[in-house]
C-alpha cells in the first residue's frame, strides 16, 4: 500500500492537478509524503501519522478575508478528495481506538474545509453505515464498541447533513439505516445526537425525506421514554420534524406516546409537547385532517402547573385560532362582520378566546368528548385529571354549542363527581358551572331533574348545586319552585352519608351534649315513624338507610326502643323480602349484638325478645335455598347467632334454649360452601356443648360428632382446628354421663379409630390438636384406646405419636 501511495504521488500530473494551485499542490506533496504511515503496523506509527496529517490541515486552514478563504477550499477539495478521503475512511475500521478517534475529527476537518463536502456523500455515507449499522447493530451489539466514537460518528453524520444539504437525497437509505441503529444506542448522548441528526435530514431533505420518514418513527417512540429526560426532549422534537417533513400519516402512531409525555414529571418534556404540537397545528400539510386529535393535546397544556407551559400553550393556542380563521374568512364572513358579545354570565368574558379557538373546538367537539368521557373514569388518577381539566377548557370554547352535546356531558360528570380524587371533582364542578352559564334552564333541567329524582346520589346533588351557581339568577328565578320541589322529595332530602358530622352539628344546635344524647332523645319517635312504612322497603328505599343508620349509631338509645325495634327486624328479615336488604340489615344486627350490653340490652330487657329473634329470624333463614345470595345471607345469619351468643348477655339457661332450637340447623350449615360459615358453626357448636353440660340428651349429642369428624378432612385449616376443639368439649359431655358404657360405647370406639388416621396427619398442627382429643377422651375407655391404637402403630409414617399416646394411657390410674 505505501508503494501505491509512493506511485500516486509520483505520477504524472494529470488534468486535475494541473489546474491546482501552487499551495494545493504542496498541499498534495505533503499528504502524500504523510499518507504512507497510515499503513505501517505499528499502532503507535499510524497514531503519528493521523496527528501529522492533523497539523497539515490545520497549518493550511486559511485565515484570509472570505473571497480567498472560498479559493483556498477549492484548493483543498482536490487533494482531500483524492488522497485524504479514501485512507482515512479506511482508517475508521482500525483496529486501534485512538486511530479511529482521529480519523474521524480528521474527516470532520476535511469535510469543514472541502469546498464541496457533497462530493464526498457517496464514500462517508457507507463507511458510517458500515461502522454504525452493520450486521451486529441488528443484534444489539453495534460494530463501533466505543461510545464516544459513535458519538463522534454520528456528529460527522449531522454535519455531513448540513453541509450537503439537498445533496443527500440519493443516500436517504444509508441515512435513515444508521440513525434506526443509533436512535437506540445504549449511550444516551448518541441518542440525542441521532435526533438532532433526524431532524437536520428531514429539513435538508423535504421533497424526498417522506419516503423514508416512517422507518423512523419506530425508533424514536421507543426512544421517547428514555430514563434521561434530554434524550425525552430531544426525540419530541426530532418526531415533530420528521412528522412535518414526512409521512402525516405517522401522527397516529406518534399521539399516544405524546399523550403520556404529558404526565412527564420533567416540565421540559411537557414543554417540548407542547411547542411541537402547536408547531403541527400551524404547519402540517395534513393538519385539517388531524385537529380533532392535536387541540386535546394542546388544550391540555392550558392548566399545566408550571406557568410558562400554560402560557406558551395559549400563545400557540392563540396563533393556531387566528390563522384557521384567516384560512376560512369566506365560511365566517357573517361571524365576523356581526359578532356576537360575550354571554351575560361568562365567567371571564376580558379572557374570551377568540371566534377561530372557539370555532375550532365547536367543529370537533363531537370527535373529542368521546376520548374525553372515557378518559374521566380511567384507572390512573393522572389521566382522569387531565381529562376533567380539558374538559372544563373545551366546555368553555364551545359555550352555547354545548346543548346539543349535554346528554353526554352530564352522564359524564355524573360519574366523575363521584371520583375520590379531588382535583377531578374540582374540574367538574368548573365544568358544571359552565353548563349553567351558557345552557337554559329549560334545557339542563329536563335532563338533570328525572337523573335525580330515578336515582338521588351525591354527585348528582353536586352537580346540580355547581349547575344552579354558574347560571344567571334571573334566567333561573322562573324555576326556582320546580327546583325546590324536587329536592324536598324524601328520597333526595332525607338522603345522607356524612352522618356523623351531620348528627353532631344538629346536636350543637339543639345545645345538647353530643350526638348519643340525641339519638337517646329522638330515637324511639323517629324508629316509630319509619316502622310505619316498613312494608315496602327494598334496598334502595331512603327509609331503609335511615333505620341502618340508626341502628348502626343510636347506641344505648337502642335498649329503649326495642319494642318498635324487633318488630321491625321481624318483618324485613323474612325470606320472602329482599335479598340485598336482608343482608344489610343482618350486617347491622351483627354489629350492635357483639356489644349487647353497650346496645340492645342497655336495659336489660333484651332477653324478652330472644324467642322473636331466634325463632322468626335465625330460623327461617338458616333454612337452606339455592343461590349465592341466600347462601351469603345464611352466612349473615350464623354470624348473627354466634355474636349473640359470643355477648354475654345470655345466660347458660337462655343458650341452651337457643341451642335446643337451632343446632340441627348449625349442624346442617356444617356443610356450607363458606369456609366463614363453617368456622363460625363449629365455634357455636363448641359453645352450645360448653354450657349444656351434663343435660344433655344421648340421642341428640350422638348426632353432633360424626359432623365435627367430617371437618376434619376440611380445606381450612381453622375449621380443621375448630372442630378439634369442639370434639374435646363433645367428650367432656359424655364423661359427665353415667350411662356412657351403655350408649356410648360403639360411637366412642369409632370416634378413637377415626382419630387415630388423623394423628399420623401431613400437618403437624392438625396431630397434635387431635392427640389432645384422644387424650381427653381416653378416660371414657382407656383400654379400648390402647388395643386400638397398638392396632394402627405400625401403620403410621412416624410411631412416636402413638408412643406418647400409649404412654399417657400407661401413666393414668386404673379405671374404678
Amino acid at each position: 500500500m505505501a508503494a501505491l501511495v509512493a506511485g500516486e504521488a509520483a505520477a504524472p500530473p494529470g488534468p486535475a492537478e494541473a489546474a491546482e494551485t501552487a499551495e494545493a499542490a504542496e498541499l498534495s506533496r505533503a499528504l502524500s509524503r504523510l499518507l504512507p504511515g497510515l499503513e505501517a503496523d505499528s499502532k503507535l506509527s499510524r497514531r503519528r501519522a493521523l496527528e501529522a496529517l492533523q497539523r497539515a490541515i490545520e497549518a493550511a486552514w486559511p485565515e484570509e478575508p472570505a473571497a480567498e478563504s472560498a479559493a483556498a477550499a477549492a484548493g483543498f477539495q482536490g487533494p482531500w478528495a483524492r488522497l485524504l478521503l479514501p485512507r482515512l475512511l479506511r482508517c475508521l475500521a482500525d483496529p486501534a481506538e485512538g486511530c479511529r478517534a482521529l480519523a474521524a475529527h480528521l474527516l470532520g476537518l476535511g469535510l469543514r474545509r472541502a469546498a464541496r463536502p457533497r462530493d464526498a456523500l457517496p464514500r462517508l455515507l457507507p463507511a458510517l453505515v458500515a461502522r454504525l449499522a452493520g450486521p451486529e447493530s441488528e443484534r444489539g451489539r453495534p460494530p463501533e464498541t466505543c461510545e464516544e466514537l459513535r458519538l463522534a460518528l454520528v456528529q460527522l453524520l449531522g454535519l455531513a447533513v448540513r453541509l450537503g444539504g439537498a445533496a443527500l437525497a440519493p443516500h436517504l437509505d444509508d441515512a435513515v439505516r444508521v440513525l434506526r441503529c443509533t436512535l437506540l444506542d445504549p449511550f444516551a448522548a448518541v441518542r440525542r445526537e441521532s435526533c438532532q441528526c433526524a431532524a437536520s435530514l428531514a429539513r435538508a431533505t423535504p421533497d424526498h425525506f417522506h419516503m423514508q420518514s416512517e422507518s423512523l418513527i419506530g425508533p424514536l417512540m421507543q426512544s421517547i421514554s428514555h430514563q434521561h429526560w434530554k434524550v425525552r426532549v430531544a426525540v419530541i422534537e426530532a418526531t415533530g420534524s420528521v412528522i412535518q417533513f414526512g409521512n402525516g400519516k405517522s401522527v397516529d402512531d406518534v399521539l399516544p406516546h405524546f399523550a403520556q409525555r404529558l404526565f412527564d414529571d420533567v416540565p421540559q418534556v411537557r414543554q417540548a409537547v407542547t411547542c411541537v404540537v402547536g408547531g403541527w397545528l400551524l404547519d402540517l400539510r395534513d393538519r385539517y385532517s388531524f385537529f380533532h386529535k392535536l387541540i386535546p393535546l394542546l388544550l391540555s397544556n392550558l392548566e399545566d402547573d408550571i406557568p410558562e407551559i400554560a402560557l406558551a400553550a395559549a400563545s400557540l393556542w392563540e396563533k393556531v385560532g387566528l390563522q384557521w380563521q384567516r384560512e376560512n374568512e369566506d365560511d365566517l364572513k357573517d361571524k365576523l362582520d356581526f359578532a356576537s358579545p360575550p354571554p351575560a354570565h361568562h365567567p371571564s368574558p376580558d379572557n374570551r378566546p377568540g371566534l377561530g379557538c372557539r370555532e375550532l373546538v365547536f367543529r370537533n367537539l363531537s370527535k373529542i368528548l368521546p376520548a374525553i368521557c372515557h378518559d374521566v373514569t380511567d384507572w390512573v388518577a393522572g389521566t382522569r385529571v387531565k381529562a376533567a381539566q380539558l374538559l372544563a377548557v373545551l366546555l368553555l370554547h364551545a359555550e352555547d354549542h354545548v346543548t346539543q352535546h349535554l346528554e353526554v356531558v352530564l352522564r359524564t360528570l355524573h360519574r366523575a363527581c363521584a371520583d375520590d380524587d379531588r382535583a377531578v371533582v374540582r374540574s367538574c364542578t368548573r365544568s358544571a358551572e359552565l353548563v349553567g352559564a351558557f345552557v337554559s334552564p329549560e334545557v339542563f333541567l329536563k335532563l338533570v331533574l328525572p337523573a335525580l329524582k330515578k336515582s338521588p346520589s351525591p354527585s348528582g346533588l353536586l352537580i346540580l348545586a355547581s349547575i344552579v351557581r354558574g347560571c344567571p339568577r334571573e334566567a333561573l328565578q322562573p324555576h326556582l319552585t320546580l327546583i325546590a320541589t324536587e329536592l324536598a322529595r324524601p328520597h333526595i332530602c332525607q338522603g345522607s352519608e356524612n352522618v356523623r358530622e351531620t348528627m353532631d352539628a344538629l346536636a350543637a344546635a339543639q345545645d345538647i351534649d353530643g350526638r348519643q344524647d340525641l339519638y337517646r332523645e329522638h330515637a324511639g319517635p323517629l324508629v316509630e315513624w319509619l316502622a310505619a312504612s316498613h312494608h315496602d322497603w327494598t334496598v334502595h328505599s331512603a327509609e331503609l338507610l335511615q333505620f341502618v343508620v340508626v341502628v348502626n349509631h343510636a347506641g344505648p338509645a337502642l335498649g329503649e326502643v326495642l319494642p318498635h325495634l324487633v318488630p321491625v327486624l321481624r318483618s324485613c328479615l323474612q325470606p320472602a323480602r329482599d335479598p340485598q336488604m336482608r343482608l344489610r340489615l343482618f350486617s347491622s344486627l351483627s354489629r350492635v349484638l357483639l356489644s349487647a350490653k353497650q346496645t340492645v340490652d342497655s336495659q336489660g330487657h333484651f332477653h324478652h325478645y330472644l324467642d322473636t329473634v331466634t325463632k322468626d329470624i335465625l330460623v327461617p333463614n338458616l333454612q337452606w335455598h339455592a343461590g349465592k345470595t341466600a347462601a351469603a345471607i345464611r352466612t349473615a345469619a350464623v354470624s348473627c347467632l354466634w355474636a349473640l351468643i359470643s355477648s354475654e348477655v345470655l345466660s347458660d339457661e337462655q343458650i341452651w334454649k337457643v341451642q335446643e332450637m337451632l343446632m340441627p340447623q348449625i349442624l346442617t350449615s356444617l356443610e356450607e360452601d363458606s369456609q366463614m360459615t363453617r368456622l363460625i358453626s363449629c365455634q357455636i357448636i363448641n359453645t352450645f356443648l360448653k354450657t349444656s353440660g351434663g343435660v344433655a340428651d344421648a340421642d341428640k349429642l350422638i348426632k353432633v360428632y360424626p359432623e365435627l369428624l367430617k371437618r376434619l378432612d376440611d380445606v381450612s385449616h381453622e375449621v380443621r382446628l375448630a372442630a378439634t376443639s369442639a370434639l374435646v368439649t363433645w367428650l367432656a359431655c359424655v364423661r359427665s354421663d353415667d350411662d356412657v358404657r351403655s350408649c356410648y360405647q360403639s360411637h366412642i370406639q369409632f370416634l378413637y379409630r377415626e382419630l387415630l388416621v388423623y394423628l399420623d396427619d401431613p400437618d403437624g398442627t392438625v396431630q397434635d390438636a387431635v392427640l389432645e382429643v384422644l387424650k381427653a377422651g381416653s378416660v371414657l375407655f382407656p383400654e379400648l384406646l390402647a388395643r386400638e391404637t397398638e392396632a394402627v402403630i405400625h401403620k403410621h409414617r412416624s410411631p412416636a405419636l402413638c408412643q406418647q399416646l400409649l404412654q399417657h394411657l400407661q401413666a393414668q390410674p386404673p379405671a374404678q
